[in-house]
């Protein structure tokens, strides 16, 4: 069983735009999920997800926060099984190269591990998908 999921990603936006865009709640709320966050290390959070996105809590901790490195602990709401997910980003002239990590998986109990891991694989999918769209309506909107 594979444990990381990783996603690898140039976006057509600067470094800053997508630091903020993963690391500002009111910007992760727009196009993520409902975030309570500081990017601080020391600094529990919690994302809801809507009904559409199945209602669940994830909460953790920051471990890392500084441009452009952000790392925290993921901890779905009903498990007590902790991972961990790292952004971590480099300015490529007006564009940003992503890299994310989804670690700890196999810590998942039995068959749990790799539905787990399939959910969260397509889950980080769409949130880059999500990310890349924001940005885009936000750049071109001011």
């Amino acid at each position: 069983m594979k444990d990381m999921i990783t996603k690898e990603e140039m976006i057509n936006h600067p470094v800053d735009k997508v630091w903020n865009a993963i690391s500002k709640a009111e910007e992760i709320s727009t196009w993520f999920i409902q975030a309570d966050f500081k990017a601080e290390v020391g600094t529990p959070y919690t994302f809801t997800a809507s009904e559409d996105k199945g209602c669940m809590k994830i909460t953790g901790v920051v471990k890392e926060a500084n441009p452009y490195t952000l790392v925290y602990t993921w901890i779905v709401e009903n498990t007590d099984v902790e991972t961990t997910v790292k952004w971590r980003l480099e300015a490529e002239g007006e564009n940003t190269k992503l890299y994310l990590e989804h670690s700890g998986i196999a810590n998942y109990p039995g068959e749990s591990a790799v539905k787990m891991f399939e959910s969260f694989s397509g889950g980080w999918a769409q949130c880059v998908d999500q990310l890349q769209s924001y940005l885009t309506k936000a750049i071109h909107a001011g």
